[in-house]
């Protein structure tokens, strides 16, 4: 899911990161999961970690996946979450098996953004819903954060909202971005002939 050195970092600083990040935007999210065109009884959180996003949330079944094991104990140990340990670009679900799907501030990190996307329309139902908060690298809080990254040792590479959109329609999803600013929102709706 994350590169090599990302993980690594995450596994590492698993005990100390839901002290240290802020609580996921709630709103935010909401705005996202709004376009969905069937209702979120299933939502997975790729690249979830600690469940940090998922606690802002209510109602549907959550599952976490992550490749930080020491993420993934928080996840579970911490706030009681289905948690499996697997890489956005092989998702273990069926096909058109989730309503909907978060990647919250996560999405910098996936080494091949691209399949990440295309495993997210082949999991998600027609009418389901991709919702991605993400760092904006052209607001001048992002290009901090994108040299912060770097100087650690990451290998993030970020998107603009725009762009980000662009390419979840190349994989079939019909985007809008929801907000923009240093942290902003994507979604994507999977359109299909159930939806």
């Amino acid at each position: 899911m994350y590169g090599l050195g990302d993980v690594r970092f995450f596994d590492r600083i698993a005990p100390l990161y839901d002290l240290v990040m802020p609580p996921a935007n709630g709103a935010a999210l909401a705005a996202g999961f709004d376009r969905a065109e069937r209702p979120i009884d299933r939502l997975v959180d790729v690249g979830g970690g600690s469940g940090r996003a998922a606690a802002a949330l209510t109602g549907p079944e959550i599952t976490v996946v992550d490749a930080s094991a020491g993420m993934l104990r928080r996840a579970r140990g911490t706030r009681g979450l289905s948690a499996i340990t697997g890489d956005a670009g092989r998702l273990p679900f069926r096909d058109g098996s989730v309503d909907a799907v978060m990647v919250v501030d996560a999405f910098h990190h996936l080494p091949d953004r691209g399949a990440a996307l295309r495993e997210v329309a082949r999991v998600l139902a027609p009418g389901g819903v991709l919702v991605v908060r993400e760092f904006d690298p052209t607001h001048p809080l992002g290009r901090l954060l994108v040299a912060g990254e770097h100087a650690i040792g990451m290998g993030s590479r970020f998107s603009t909202p725009d762009a980000l959109a662009a390419d979840m329609a190349a994989v079939g999803l019909d985007p809008a971005v929801v907000d923009r600013g240093f942290g902003y929102t994507v979604s994507g709706v999977r359109v299909g002939e159930d939806a």
